[in-house]
């Protein structure tokens, strides 16, 4: 069972059509260029920032926001809530509906945690992003269309790993975040061609697997 995918569930999912000015302004839309707003929240906070990232590949919108939730999905505010929001805005509703449909896609095909132990209770997000779309690129400080590995795991999993990740391969760290984020993991954004970021992803893994199997291990 270990690397089993967790699949992320989406919880809610609303489109304001016409948003009030304040609404955009507050979310961090520009009035002068958003009308409209899609809103999503999902049960796993790092899929759906790769999700908010690959709809902007697939649409005329723009990421206006996008925060976790602090302590994580299991402390949710409400049934609804899980562990993130998400934003975005463009000027046409259709726009925004058309960008929903490839967030949503790519939470059901593409981004998802993994379990690293056979029960499940420790979870690793090795994520390979070929190309990326102009929200985490932003985020990152790289060009769009460079590919990234974006590793996340718990803090002591997460910090073994990334060491294992950055000798793997020739990568760079465009972003580390020290642990503990709002859900209480820690996470890498790591640079470099395809194939290196790729190895990368891949010794992350292996490094969180062992850490979860061999949490004494010296």
């Amino acid at each position: 069972m270990i690397l089993e995918p967790i699949p992320p569930r989406v919880l809610s999912v609303r489109r304001i059509p016409g948003a009030d000015p304040a609404l955009l302004r507050a979310y961090g839309a520009d009035p002068e260029r958003h009308r409209s707003l899609g809103l999503i929240t999902c049960d796993q906070d790092d899929p759906t920032y790769v999700a908010l990232d690959e709809c902007t590949k697939h649409a005329p919108v723009d990421v206006v926001f996008a925060r976790s939730f602090y302590a994580g999905a299991a402390h949710a505010s409400g049934a609804l809530s899980g562990e993130i929001l998400g934003v975005i805005a463009a000027a046409d509703p259709d726009e925004v509906d058309e960008g929903l449909r490839a967030l949503i896609a790519c939470l059901e095909h593409d981004a998802c945690f993994y379990a690293a132990n056979d029960d499940g209770s420790i979870a690793v997000f090795p994520h390979v992003i070929a190309s990326l779309g102009h929200y985490l690129s932003r985020e990152a400080g790289l060009p769009p269309g460079s590919p990234m590995a974006y590793l996340v795991a718990p803090p002591m999993e997460a910090t073994v790993g990334l060491d294992a990740a950055l000798k793997a391969a020739d990568v760079r760290a465009a972003r580390v975040f020290p642990p503990p984020t709002e859900t209480n993991f820690a996470a890498a954004w790591l640079s470099g061609d395809l194939p290196s970021v790729e190895a990368a992803a891949m010794a992350y893994a292996e490094a969180v697997v062992d850490v979860a199997r061999r949490p004494r291990e010296r």
